[in-house]
This record gives C-alpha cells, sequence and structure tokens, in this order.
C-alpha cells in the first residue's frame, strides 16, 4: 500500500481539483493518504507555501508538483515504493 501525504491547506481549491483526482485515479484499498496542512509546521510552510498541493510518498520521499493529472499519478506511482 502506498503511504501518501497530500500538502495542503484550507481554502485552496487547487488541492480539492487534486484531491478529486487522487479520488478517481486511486483504489480504496491502495493508498493511504492522509491530508498535512502546511499552516501549522513552519518548516512545511517554508517548503510548499508557493508549491501546494504536492503529493509526497512518505516511503522514498519522493514529491508529485502540482499540475498532475491521472497520467502523471500512475507514473509517480510507479517510481515510489510498491503497495
Amino acid at each position: 500500500m502506498y503511504q501518501l501525504d497530500l500538502m495542503t491547506t484550507e481554502g485552496c481549491h487547487l488541492c480539492d481539483d487534486a484531491v478529486a483526482i487522487l479520488q478517481l485515479g486511486l483504489e480504496p484499498d491502495e493508498a493511504e493518504v492522509d491530508l498535512v496542512d502546511i499552516v501549522y509546521e513552519e518548516a512545511l510552510m517554508e517548503r510548499y507555501a508557493t508549491r501546494i498541493p504536492v503529493l509526497v510518498d512518505r516511503v522514498s520521499g519522493g514529491e508529485l508538483d502540482w499540475p498532475f493529472d491521472g497520467q502523471r499519478l500512475a507514473q509517480f506511482l510507479q517510481n515510489c515504493a510498491q503497495p
């Protein structure tokens, strides 16, 4: 199972779009995706404030920057640790 974090914050319409892509592109038992609100941690704000949404693989540390679609998501997952 993929272990992913979606870097996000409240009111981010692009983040809503990313969530929709994840819902369409991932099977329910294929991945665990946590939404991480970057506003609560200064280091995350410094790293992601101008980049969100960013999908992060917790195992490899790989990152998928916005914009992404289902095809880019599939390519990203192929490069991550296999479930």
